[in-house]
This record gives C-alpha cells, structure tokens and sequence, in this order.
C-alpha cells in the first residue's frame, strides 16, 4: 500500500504505521485531540495488532474534521461496518493502482464537497441523500446511492436492493434497513418489501387486498400486507407530492 500511494500523483506524502495507536499519533501529531489533522486519509487494514481497523474508525470520528478512512481487506463481511462506522471506501486485496486511484478521486470528491460552504441550500438540507451502500462483487466495490435505491427484498439475513440499474445483494437485514432509512421516505409494505415512497405511483385494490405500483423505472408492482395497509395510506395521503387521496 505504501509503495501503491506513493506512487500515484494525487498523493503528497505516506506516513505508515504499525497499529492503531501508532496512526493516532501520526493522525493527532498536528491537530491534537478533537482537531484537524492535516492527515487527509487514512487507509487502514480491519486486522491489526491491538486496536482493529473499526475500532480505529470510531476514534477518527470523534475528530472535528476527521480524515477519510478506506478500509483495505481481505475479508467480504467487514462491509456492512465499515459503512456503520462512516468508511468512505472498502478495497478488497489484492488492491492494484487503478483501484486505489478510484479511492482517492472518491477522497477528492468527497472533499471538494465539504470545502464548499456555499453549495445550493437544497443539497446542505438533505446530507442523507448522499448516503451510499457498498457491495462486493468479484472482488470490486460498488458504491450504490441510496438515491438510486427503488424498492428492498429480504432474503434471509441479506437484502436485494432494487436499483435503477440492477439488484444488489447485501448482507443486512431488511428490519435495519427499514430503521436506517425511515428518515429518508422509505417505508415498510410486507414482511418481505421495503419501498421508496416518493416513487410509490398507485395503491391498488387487488383480491388478497392491496398493491403498490412502483416506478422510478420499468414499474413494479408489490403486495402491501395487512398490517402494513393502514400506515401506507397514511403516508401517501401525507406525502406532498401524492394527490390521489384528496379525488
């Protein structure tokens, strides 16, 4: 990783360090507790002698402008917490230059972003729009805007999110998912669905009860259970963008 960044030239400077607690004093030497630091980003291994790479991660965000961390690993079932705990990239070993280049323009990116106090007020209201999922898949992370997220599966312990693009399998369950993302239009419908209501077109009456018409794409229609009926109506005659409540 050292020889990787330090050959790009989008990177000033590596420091290395041996464990966690040696990066917290390369990462505090300038900034000190609850400062900045001018370590940009950190790109950390989950297994380490002491501190793990997570535990490390939950330190770095009680800094006041914490850096960027991207997890490197070897291991697929970190994913999920390393977006938990706020990482900005994942990168599955063997990491080759292309794909640690992709990192670190997601760092620019990213950073270019905070630097700019007087970005459209619209986009400073809803940080969480932002929000993306990482998912592995032959050996490349895919970061998957929440935004672009239609409607949620459960398939046991995982998830299959259903995007503009495709299905994404996650191993998260759907129930946290409905938690995480209440805030954000997403509500619950069946035991099995998770749905995005902005893109909710139709409540329909059908012979086992109800359907939603999904769009946002090719429309998808999904089962609405029982228990779920009288929440979703609700919602829809809430939602400001829904009329048909009021015919």
């Amino acid at each position: 990783m050292q020889y990787q960044l330090g050959r790009n030239a989008r990177v000033a400077q590596v420091l290395t360090a041996f464990d966690a607690a040696e990066a917290l004093r390369l990462v505090r030497c300038d900034g000190g507790d609850g400062e900045a630091s001018t370590v940009d980003a950190v790109f950390a291994d989950v297994s380490m002698p002491g501190l793990s790479g997570m535990e490390l991660a939950r330190v770095l965000t009680a800094f006041k402008n914490p850096p960027a961390l991207v997890f490197i690993t070897g291991h697929e079932e970190n994913a999920l917490e390393a977006w938990e705990v706020g990482a900005l990239d994942y990168i599955m070993k063997p990491a080759n230059a292309e794909r640690i280049d992709r990192a670190l323009r997601l760092i620019e990116r990213t950073r270019a972003l905070d630097a700019e106090p007087d970005a459209a007020p619209a986009a400073a209201a809803q940080p969480e729009s932002e929000e993306v999922i990482p998912v592995e898949l032959a050996g490349t992370t895919k970061l998957v805007p929440r935004s672009s997220v239609r409607w949620v599966e459960a398939q046991g312990d995982y998830a299959r999110l259903h995007t503009t693009e495709g299905s994404h399998l996650v191993r998260i369950p759907l129930a946290q998912l409905e938690e995480r993302w209440a805030d954000a239009g997403f509500v619950r419908i069946h035991r099995s669905y998770l749905v995005s209501l902005s893109l909710v077109s139709e409540l329909r009456m059908v012979a086992s009860g109800y359907s939603v018409l999904v769009g946002g794409g090719e429309p998808k229609e999904l089962p609405v259970s029982r228990r779920h009926t009288r929440e979703l109506k609700d919602r829809l005659v809430r939602a400001p963008r829904n009329t048909w409540g009021a015919q």
